[in-house]
């Protein structure tokens, strides 16, 4: 899997999210980041890597993720080590 492969099924992975109000909130409660703040936040080279972090962490929406996206579930964690580096943690002031 290439590098832009990763990335795309990152951003279709932030996208499932902002397509539902409901897993919009969780991530961004758990994430500690704003609606304003998610373009600032996606300029951080670890964030796509932190999306695909954040999906693989719950299997429930992984699976939700993969069947929307028809995807395999696997693909997933391939695009995430695709990414490499570290996982992506919000600056706290």
């Amino acid at each position: 899997m290439t590098k832009g492969d990763a990335e795309a099924i990152a951003i279709d992975a932030l996208n499932f999210l902002a397509g539902d109000a409901t897993r919009l909130t969780r991530f961004l409660d758990l994430s500690g980041l704003s609606p304003a703040s998610i373009r600032a936040a996606a300029r951080d080279p670890g964030f796509l890597a932190g999306i695909l972090d954040y999906i693989n962490g719950d299997e429930s929406l992984l699976m939700a993720f993969a069947a929307d996206a028809s995807v395999d579930p696997n693909v997933v964690e391939k695009a995430r080590a695709a990414l490499g580096g570290r996982a992506w943690e919000r600056d706290m002031p």
